[in-house]
């Protein structure tokens, strides 16, 4: 191996290293925290559960189903036709199912 090759490797061991340190740091900003280390969380926040997403867990929080109907009030008021197209893509039973059920789940903690 001449000194031109060897000069050749250490920079490319070099440049590898510095390439997986990058890779790390772009990770570490672009994956999100484990729910465990995050304080107060939303419900499910523990590791595996759904759903683990930040938005997700906003939009099926109170605020979040407020903020949603909000848009969805607003859209059936500015553009009806689309809204109506929109509303046939969407899995009606399952979406009147999910409804259902927060509304019979917040009747039950006025109560409660």
């Amino acid at each position: 191996m001449t000194e031109g090759d060897a000069a050749r490797n250490e920079a490319l061991t070099e440049t590898l290293a510095r390439l997986a340190a990058s890779r790390a740091e772009i990770l570490s900003i672009f994956e999100p925290a484990p729910p465990e280390s995050a304080p107060g969380t939303a419900a499910g926040g523990e590791s595996g559960t759904f759903p683990r997403s930040r938005t997700m867990r906003l939009l099926l929080s109170g605020r979040g189903v407020g903020t949603v109907g909000a848009v969805v009030g607003g859209l059936i008021m500015a553009r009806p036709a689309l809204a109506l197209r929109l509303l046939r893509m969407l899995p009606t039973s399952a979406v009147a199912r999910m409804l259902l059920v927060k509304a019979i789940t917040g009747l039950r903690t006025k109560r409660g």
